[in-house]
C-alpha cells in the first residue's frame, strides 16, 4: 500500500493521495472500509467501481461462501454502495460508476444459481460478474432517480491489464483472438472511466451503458428490469444485509 501511494504521487504530483486496504471478496473487509470511510471522510464525490478478477479451471470460494469471481466482482461492490449511500446522499451531487464489460454478451444470469460455486469452467463468471454489474447499475439508477445521484456504467475495452494472463486458450477468447497489439494500454482504457467521473457532459445523465466516451445500446436481455430487479433481490439475501444496513 505504501509503494502504491508513492507511485501514484509520483505519477500525479500530488500528494494529498491515502490509499486504503479492501477485499471486495471478503464481506468483513467491505464493512470495515465502509465504516473507516463514514467515520473519516465527510464527502464522496465519486465512487467507482472497478474491480475485476477471473479465475482459470477451477474456482474458489470466498471466505463467506460464495464463489470469488461474483463476491468480488459483483457482490462486494454492491454490498459497499448500500453501506455508503447514506454519506453518498450527503454529498450528492454525486456519481457513482461500474466497470462492466462487453464480455456480458457471451453470458447470462441464472436466477436460480446466483451463487455458482461448482461452475466450470470458472473463467465463464467474470461474463457473469460483468453481466451482474449492469443489472445492478439499471436498478441502482432506478432507485436512486431524483437524488441528484448518478448511476453509469461503461465498457473499458480490451486492455493489456493482466488480467487474462491466467486464463488459458480458448476461455480467453475472443480477448487473445485479437492481436495484443489492438489492446489499450490501462490510461487508455480508463478515459470513459474517467469521462463519466468528471465530464460536464453526463452532469445529468444516469442509468446509461458506455463504451470510448459515448452512450452504446445493451442487448434485449439486459434490458430487462424485471431481471434486475430480482438479481438486486436475490443479492441482498447473499450480502446479509441486516435491518439496521442503510438501505437504498
Amino acid at each position: 500500500m505504501i509503494n502504491t501511494r508513492k507511485e501514484i504521487i509520483k505519477e500525479t504530483k500530488n500528494d494529498k493521495i491515502i490509499v486504503k486496504k479492501l477485499d471486495l471478496g471478503s464481506q468483513k473487509s467491505v464493512r470495515d472500509f465502509a465504516a473507516d470511510i463514514i467515520k473519516t471522510e465527510t464527502k464522496i464525490d465519486v465512487l467507482i467501481h472497478n474491480a475485476g478478477m477471473a479465475l482459470a479451471f477451477r474456482g474458489q470460494n470466498s471466505e463467506d461462501g460464495i464463489e470469488l469471481t461474483m463476491a468480488t466482482n459483483h457482490y462486494g461492490p454492491f454490498l459497499l454502495t448500500h453501506l455508503l449511500i447514506d454519506l453518498l446522499k450527503k454529498s450528492a451531487p454525486c456519481r457513482i460508476v461500474i466497470v462492466a464489460s462487453e464480455l456480458y454478451r457471451l453470458a447470462s444470469v441464472n436466477l436460480n444459481k446466483m451463487n455458482p460455486i461448482g461452475t466450470f469452467p470458472a473463467a465463464y463468471l467474470y461474463y457473469v460478474s460483468k453481466y451482474a454489474n449492469i443489472y445492478f447499475a439499471r436498478e441502482l439508477a432506478r432507485r436512486l432517480d431524483g437524488t441528484n445521484i448518478t448511476v453509469n456504467f461503461l465498457h473499458p475495452g480490451m486492455i493489456d491489464s493482466g488480467i487474462w494472463r491466467n486464463i488459458p486458450f480458448p476461455l480467453n477468447y475472443p480477448m487473445m483472438a485479437i492481436t495484443k497489439g489492438f489492446f489499450k494500454t490501462p490510461k487508455q482504457g480508463a478515459q470513459t472511466t474517467i469521462y463519466l467521473a468528471t465530464s460536464d457532459d453526463v452532469a445529468n445523465v444516469s442509468g446509461k451503458y458506455f463504451m470510448d466516451c459515448k452512450e452504446t445500446t445493451l442487448n434485449a436481455a439486459a434490458m430487462d428490469m424485471e431481471k434486475a430487479k430480482k438479481v438486486w433481490e436475490e443479492s441482498v439475501k447473499l450480502v446479509k444485509l441486516t435491518a439496521s444496513d442503510p438501505k437504498i
